[in-house]
């Protein structure tokens, strides 16, 4: 492979990182994705000598790095709402995000287990996660830990976990392949295919 290949390949590599950073619905995905392309593209753009592409993308990086320290600092003022799964306004989440849960939990129904209390988190006046289980004597059996397109970055989950004050223990059973990552991220450990974690003592 000569040279000027793999210079068109970094330019490539760039152009494709910050096309589908675009493709993100999560904000902080889009962010970092972007950086990273626009660096590429930036180092590219300065070994062709396109000085004024270097210039654009440098500023799309400096950019993106203050919006993401942005998001870092600001709380994310989440609130939480205990509710009975029944409840019209749970039932209407469900529906309106139905095509989202069935394409992250792919064969799981959120009614799974007859939960007997949901909490849905805010973010202002906007819906940003539903937690659907089964609670008796502290201990919560999960049927559903979902959030909305927009708050996919484990920052629901971790206010969620420090928030369930009367509860002690939380499982997940039989948890998706692609939630697994999120379960470590939280602290959860597995045992005989059973997620769990210990909030209070």
């Amino acid at each position: 492979m000569n040279s000027s290949t793999v210079i068109e390949a970094i330019g490539y590599l760039g152009s494709a990182l910050v096309l589908v950073s675009f493709l993100m619905s999560s904000v902080l995905r889009l962010r970092l994705v972007n950086t990273a392309g626009s660096l590429i593209f930036a180092i590219y753009a300065l070994i062709i000598r396109s000085y004024p592409t270097a210039v654009m993308n440098i500023a799309l990086v400096l950019i993106n790095l203050r919006f993401l320290w942005k998001l870092r600092r600001d709380d994310p003022s989440y609130r939480l709402l205990r509710l009975k799964p029944e409840e019209g306004y749970v039932q209407d989440f469900l529906r309106q995000y139905a095509e989202d849960i069935a394409k992250y939990f792919p064969g799981r129904r959120p009614q799974e287990g007859e939960p007997n209390v949901a909490w849905m988190v805010f973010h202002g006046s906007e819906p940003a996660g539903i937690l659907l289980g089964r609670e008796e004597d502290g201990c919560l059996d999960v049927s559903l830990d979902y959030s909305t397109p927009a708050y996919r970055d484990c920052s629901v989950g971790a206010f969620l976990l420090d928030s369930l004050r009367d509860v002690r223990l939380i499982r997940y059973t039989d948890a998706e392949e692609s939630h697994l990552a999120y379960l470590r991220k939280l602290g959860f450990t597995e045992k005989d295919g059973v997620w769990e974690k210990t909030l209070h003592a």
